[in-house]
């Protein structure tokens, strides 16, 4: 067979003709990949041939941004009291709020027409406290520093132990010689011979010998001037320290809350809710409690718990409170339908 019948002769025309064919296809494909390595789109011509909706040689285009859904803030304000107890305002100058709510610091209702109903029970000053609490226990003729010790001693002694025991104690002990050099030299038999019969003594015994040598080593003599080193003291508790402060050095540092004020300040509602402890009662009367009532509240409620507002049967018949309390109105509705005979 001859060659002539694979290859036919191609004219001159023909040629050319399939040259610019093959050009044009070539110039199409690189087009294509152009567009595509940009991200863009083929879509059919007019004549039905691939093309790009993107413009090679032009800018990309914009994608469209999604709408951002901005979450709505309320922002809480406290109203600023006549005392100047409120802080500053918020905290930046344009508030992202679309609304305020304005909510109003918490505090017991008629919590001043109760107080000033014990201060006039109270007025007569002839309750245990008054005459045998730790601010008449000092010796008045001895130093500042003396004084301050005699405080902190009383203290630690009045845990767990009435006022009379607490005075009886603490005169033996000046009578002695209560400073912290005398102290040291005393035997721990001798000191339980004189503190007895307080509550605990034999374990106040120790914690009277170890915090005196710590106020020798540490303070000069002294007692600590804050809060935080005074509970530190062996045998020393918040309610001590508290209260210590306000006595020998003659700061409010807090609200001193024994027995009688953690009873008191339950049954009154002066809690936003119970309490089970004294310290937690404190947090939550330091509060609300505008700060001006914080040191006499302490000698108020212990006296008030001594003579009306007692642990077990208290008078609430005969209490200014009676119509305004809880605690009192709930007693007096149980006495009354205990007494109310039978039908």
């Amino acid at each position: 067979m001859s060659t002539s019948a694979y290859f036919r002769p191609v004219t001159r025309s023909q040629a050319v003709q399939s040259g610019s064919k093959f050009a044009d296809l070539k110039a199409r494909a690189q087009a294509l990949q152009t567009t595509r390595s940009r991200g863009g789109k083929s879509t059919p011509t007019a004549q039905g041939g691939p093309s790009s909706s993107v413009d090679p040689t032009g800018p990309p285009q914009k994608k469209t941004a999604q709408k951002r859904v901005k979450r709505e803030h309320t922002k809480i304000e406290y109203e600023a009291e006549a005392d100047g107890d409120a802080k500053g305002s918020s905290r930046s100058a344009k508030p992202r709020t679309t609304h305020s709510i304005k909510k109003e610091r918490w505090e017991p209702e008629r919590w001043r027409e109760q107080l000033e109903n014990i201060k006039r029970m109270r007025a007569a000053r002839d309750a245990p406290v008054d005459s045998m609490g730790c601010q008449t226990c000092p010796d008045k003729d001895a130093p500042p520093e003396v004084k301050r010790y005699h405080a902190l001693i009383s203290l630690m002694l009045s845990s767990q132990t009435k006022d009379q025991m607490t005075s009886a104690a603490m005169k033996r002990l000046i009578d002695h010689g209560l400073t912290v050099d005398n102290i040291l030299k005393t035997s721990d038999q001798k000191l339980g011979e004189l503190i007895y019969p307080v509550g605990f003594w034999k374990t106040k015994v120790k914690y009277i010998k170890n915090t005196t040598q710590i106020l020798k080593d540490q303070y000069g003599g002294d007692i600590p001037a804050t809060v935080a080193e005074m509970v530190k003291l062996p045998g020393v508790g918040p309610k001590m320290a508290y209260l210590t402060m306000d006595v020998g050095w003659g700061k409010v540092e807090g609200i001193c809350v024994d027995t009688h004020v953690h009873r008191i300040s339950n049954r009154l509602g002066w809690l936003k809710k119970p309490t089970k402890v004294p310290e937690d009662t404190r947090v939550a009367l330091e509060e609300w409690l505008p700060r001006e009532h914080w040191s006499e509240l302490n000698w108020l409620l212990v006296g008030f718990g001594q003579q009306t507002c007692l642990p077990v049967s208290p008078k609430c018949s005969g209490c200014l409170n009676k119509e305004i309390c809880p605690f009192g109105k709930s007693q007096l509705r149980y006495s009354k339908n205990k007494k109310s005979p039978k039908k």
